[in-house]
């Protein structure tokens, strides 16, 4: 009787490629992460201001502190229970059901009447949205080969780039549409009753779409969850199929069409049904990461041992890898904290004070939504064009680990400096803000890539990075919770005594903190052994030398339909 899991496969084998499909439709689903997130900077000082709940401007910024904490507070606190959920069931439950959660979040918060609601609506998008972890471990499952990390991990961040840049045009350009498009909108309508629904509703139709393609074409990349039915993938393989064929006027042709499949679904199955005999052990280490093979990895030795199904918890987090998840943490708070002040210090009014120099002085630059969106938008396509470009140039001659220190090096001066641009000449302030957007996003750039690739080379198994990525997006998000509610809580202390940068310069001291702790860290870059090492590590071992054929080689068997 044949193998039940080599019934109607297809197997895949890709050597040294770049994994450009999987790596696009990943790309699609993180993206609706950014767009529903950064959608609401534009306008969530005036929605808080609109609920009228705060008596003065200094309370306006600790609310809009609080809503845009909320989504990370809520996420940090399931963060690591979504990747081991992702270690247990695979990668592909999780991130869908961070979409939906995403989805009806966002559908929630552009209903809210009041503060409470705004702030549940944000707190149960954060719940149910395990994505940040699952998707960095989904990368370093796919990419397999050092020479792709550098492009690979600079693509999600990329991602988040662009979502920032639409979701920015979105909540900045849609948001309260009767006041800003009275001839399209009727002040009767259900956008006069909740001005801030329109963005929220083109940000759910995107989540939406991201779903169907995350649904039909995301492949399961678990090295013991991808062999099992994936029905979506049928479907999605199905579509593609019918969209690629020849259209057939007849049917004579139509007969020797199906004929040809049967034949050919005849010849597959006999392959495969060869392959999984008794008397061709060579082959059963198929679900065996062969990248960890070839790298001599501790994922091969588990998985040769214990047929990959028990997770390797025991020294999983070692002293390094605690490093680099503070290092999350405190590059997130100090980053978060300027998304959030920034466009505040942007909405903030003109101030008739004389200022107090080097200490004491207020005032905004006092601009509208419709510029602070292209303005928060401009930001996302230079930090794209960095990341894509620029930094994996920078991070392929300079490493990781030097590209990391170069950025949080740096951030300290950054914010430093920012309030400053208040007092300076109006004729100035314009040009000077958009050298500080480029300083800040490039920074950016190369702060987040370099250290998820640090994060996957540190995994002590492939087995284990489900929990490493949660366990790394919970502390980025505990932090990003933290972040703008204590920066709007020490901006409303500054502006009281009459002190604009008071949050500034308290972010710029938790990036020297981070600064500092860059230099702990080591780059353990991975590296394949010579091939009569590796060839003798398969013989004490008990690998079949079979497998060595395979070594530079992704063996993927994956099921297209069921058997009728």
């Amino acid at each position: 009787m044949r193998n039940s899991s080599t019934r109607n496969t297809r197997v895949t084998i890709d050597s040294t490629a770049f994994p450009t499909q999987q790596l696009f439709v990943l790309a699609i689903c993180r993206i609706c992460e950014p767009i529903a997130f950064m959608s609401i900077f534009p306008y969530v000082y005036y929605m808080v201001t609109s609920f009228h709940i705060a008596s003065d401007e200094k309370s306006v910024a600790m609310y809009a502190g609080m809503v845009t904490s909320a989504f990370a507070l809520a996420e940090f606190s399931t963060g690591v229970i979504w990747g081991r959920i992702s270690d247990r069931f695979g990668r592909k439950p999780v991130l869908l059901t961070g979409l939906a959660g995403t989805g009806v979040s966002m559908l929630m918060f552009g209903f809210a009447p009041n503060m409470w609601v705004a702030l549940f609506a944000r707190a149960m998008g954060g719940l149910l949205n395990g994505n940040i972890g699952v998707i960095n471990t989904t990368v370093a499952e796919v990419v397999t080969q050092e020479a792709h990390q550098s492009r690979a991990f600079s693509i999600m961040p990329s991602i988040w780039c662009l979502g920032s840049i639409v979701g920015a045009a979105i909540g900045g350009t849609l948001a309260d549409p009767v006041r800003n498009y009275p001839e399209y909108f009727s002040p009767h309508g259900i956008f006069a009753r909740c001005p801030y629904l329109l963005p929220n509703l083109i940000c759910c139709a995107v989540v939406i779409f991201c779903m169907i393609v995350g649904l039909l074409f995301l492949e399961e990349t678990h090295e013991d969850k991808k062999d099992r039915r994936d029905i979506g993938l049928e479907v999605g393989d199905w579509l593609m199929h019918r969209l690629r064929r020849p259209v057939i006027f007849n049917e004579k042709a139509r007969m020797i069409e199906e004929e040809y499949r049967l034949l050919r679904d005849s010849d597959s199955r006999s392959s495969c049904d060869y392959s999984s005999m008794d008397s061709s052990p060579a082959l059963l280490p198929l679900t065996i990461s062969t990248a960890d093979l070839s790298s001599g990895g501790p994922a091969a030795l588990e998985a040769g041992t214990s047929q990959g199904k028990a997770v390797v918890t025991t020294g999983t987090f070692t002293r390094q890898v605690l490093m680099i998840i503070i290092s999350y943490g405190l590059l997130a708070f100090h980053t978060i904290s300027a998304e959030q002040l920034l466009p505040v210090l942007l909405s903030m009014p003109h101030t008739t004070e004389k200022p107090r120099l080097p200490f004491f002085f207020t005032g905004g630059f006092e601009l509208p939504t419709k510029t602070i969106g292209p303005i928060l938008s401009m930001q996302g396509i230079i930090q794209t064009v960095a990341t894509l470009i620029v930094f994996p140039f920078i991070s392929q001659r300079l490493g990781s680990l030097a590209t990391f220190r170069l950025s949080v090096l740096s951030y300290p001066f950054l914010y430093l400096l920012v309030p400053y641009l208040t007092v300076m000449p109006e004729t100035l302030q314009r040009p000077l803000l958009y050298v500080v957007i480029v300083w800040k996003v490039t920074a950016q750039a190369f702060a987040f890539p370099p250290l998820q690739i640090l994060l996957a080379n540190s995994a002590p198994s492939k087995k284990v990075l489900g929990t490493l990525n949660g366990s790394a997006a919970s502390s980025a998000s505990l932090c990003r919770a933290i972040g703008p509610t204590l920066s709007g809580l020490i901006q409303s202390a500054g502006l009281s005594i009459g002190c604009l940068g008071l949050p500034w310069w308290s972010s710029s001291v938790v990036a020297i903190i981070a600064a500092i702790l860059s230099l702990a860290l080591t780059d353990r870059r991975k590296t394949s052994p010579p091939p009569a090492t590796f060839e003798a590590e398969q013989h004490s071992q008990g690998v079949s030398p079979v497998v060595n054929e395979f070594k530079d080689m992704d063996v993927e068997i994956r099921p297209l339909s069921p058997e009728s």
